[in-house]
């Protein structure tokens, strides 16, 4: 396949822009470092705050500790609400014939069935070649793939060899698809680093190129997904893709997104960390689930080339590229863009390493690059002031959504944390009055009811999990069944190494302006 330019520019091009309240004089410019250092600011701030508050007014620090404590652990018992409503959507979407459906609901604003084309585009870096040969075997099995889909393979000129790897896959695979091509996207371009999101921007402007402009498919009828290498789609997934995308008006105003499961390499990670996937999973599909959520895409989803063409593609010096997409689309349309679910889950390779010490510093590396998305709170109050006429209240929705779970974790961690250990800490006598108070003490019952819902829950996720989970690929050993015993009561020093610490690490990072290497995590 030749390889062509896309020339390494940004597009930025914006649909339905109403006139600048600035009246042609933009807003004045605030330094990047000081809005990505915004939940490192909070984090710190928080920190100096337990501190001082634990030595000035140590009950009211407690009290406030266990209230926060108290509203994670509420958060959690709506989780698990949601992921009971989330199992029933996907064993009801099981069960759908999506064209007869579509027969059924077509109206005058409908696509014709026949018109819609996927094009799906793999960023890979490095991926084994039965990884890339597995996801294409998947794809390959997916509706009509012969007639509808076009696959990219977007590969990265920093890998040796990376063109003999991808003719090689186009040669196996092509009689299999509609399109098969391959990208390489090079190295060292200007104010881009080597990551996801610069590779599939590459990729993903070299299609619509080869697609629109030379071939002549029609823009409004494309459906672009982005999937990790690893990803392997449900069967009926872009059979139920085909339906949403062809019945829904209002389609390039959408993204897409379906459940994950880290079930692809279930029985080869250490027990212990399944117990933390297992959490991932359920608040993953509660998300989606939950009408008293927004949702935001994860991983692999879709959006349509129309759109993601008219947001100027994902910018090439991010890391978090899924929230990052989806806050540029929704300022690009106003806030009008919203993300629909498709609840058909999808299966996903779970980190893991030759050694228990190796995955942990695996695992740990991987939540450090997915908290580097800390720096989209500031992302988003940027483009609240780049773009006035958006809805005040519009724009705040997003921010509190994208907010609230960086500064939980991060700030929030920190009081929780430390705001219930620093006032008995500095004063000893408090523990002895407080557990002679017992119900009396406001702070004590609220942390009591806490431990409690959260241990409940915590085996509630891991039961949902495990009944969802492929059949074994090996014999349950001892070891495996004492490690599975100790993942609960290890639960809280998990949650420490693999949320809180990487997550006020990047935050930290953000905050001094130390960036952080894109490195693949170690799945197989």
């Amino acid at each position: 396949m030749p390889y062509q330019s896309s020339g390494g520019r940004r597009n930025n091009v914006q649909l339905g822009v109403g006139r600048s309240l600035w009246a042609g004089t933009p807003p004045p410019a605030i330094p990047e470092r000081a809005l990505d250092g915004i939940p490192g600011c909070l984090a710190w701030l928080a920190l100096l705050f337990a501190i001082a508050a634990a030595i000035a007014f140590p009950r009211g620090l407690l009290l406030i500790a266990a209230l926060l404590g108290f509203y994670s652990a509420v958060r959690f018992l709506f989780a698990g609400i949601a992921n009971v409503m989330g199992l029933r959507k996907i064993r009801e979407w099981e069960r759908t014939d999506w064209h007869a459906r579509y027969q059924a609901e077509a109206d005058e604003h409908a696509m014709p069935w026949d018109d819609v084309h996927h094009v799906v585009i793999i960023p890979n870096y490095k991926e084994p070649i039965p990884i890339l040969t597995r996801t294409l075997d998947n794809l390959a099995a997916q509706y009509q793939a012969r007639h509808r889909m076009t696959v990219v393979l977007a590969m990265e000129a920093g890998e040796d060899d990376c063109v003999g790897k991808a003719e090689q896959l186009v040669r196996d695979y092509a009689p299999c698809f509609a399109n098969l091509f391959y990208t390489v996207h090079p190295r060292g371009l200007p104010g881009e680093m080597q990551c996801k999101s610069a590779n599939e921007a590459w990729a993903a402007r070299w299609v619509k190129r080869r697609l629109v402009d030379q071939m002549g498919y029609d823009i409004d009828r494309i459906c672009v997904t982005t999937q990790d290498a690893d990803s392997l789609w449900h069967k009926d997934h872009f059979y139920a893709q085909t339906y949403l995308f062809a019945i829904t008006p209002e389609r390039h105003l959408r993204f897409w997104q379906a459940p994950i499961r880290y079930h692809t390499n279930i029985w080869e990670i250490n027990p212990l960390l399944r117990l933390v996937n297992a959490y991932s999973t359920a608040f993953e599909l509660a998300y989606l689930a939950a009408p008293w959520w927004i949702p935001m895409p994860m991983s692999s989803y879709s959006l349509s080339l129309k759109l993601l063409d008219a947001s100027g593609y994902w910018d090439g010096d991010v890391i978090a590229d899924e929230w990052h997409m989806f806050i540029k689309a929704y300022f690009a349309r106003e806030g009008a863009v919203m993300l629909d679910r498709i609840f058909l889950p999808f299966s996903a390779t779970a980190v893991t390493g030759e050694t228990l010490w190796q995955a942990i510093k695996n695992r740990y590396e991987q939540t450090l690059r997915h908290a580097w998305g800390s720096k989209e709170v500031g992302y988003i109050v940027a483009k609240m002031l780049e773009h006035p006429e958006v809805d005040f209240g519009v724009s705040f929705k997003l921010l509190f959504r994208v907010a609230h779970d960086i500064l939980l974790a991060g700030a929030g961690w920190i009081i929780l944390t430390m705001g219930a250990q620093l006032p008995f800490l500095f004063n000893p006598p408090l523990l002895g009055q407080v557990v002679s108070e017992g119900l009396g003490n406001p702070a004590y019952v609220l942390l009591q009811v806490s431990f409690v819902l959260v241990a409940v829950l915590g085996i509630v996720f891991w039961y949902q999990d495990v009944i969802e989970r492929p059949p074994r690929t090996q014999p349950q050993t001892w070891r495996e069944r004492i490690y599975t015993v100790l993942s609960f009561p290890l639960l809280t020093v998990m949650t420490l190494i693999f949320v809180a610490l990487p997550t006020l690490q990047a935050q930290t990072r953000l905050m001094v302006g130390i960036p952080l290497r894109f490195k693949v995590s170690k799945k197989v």
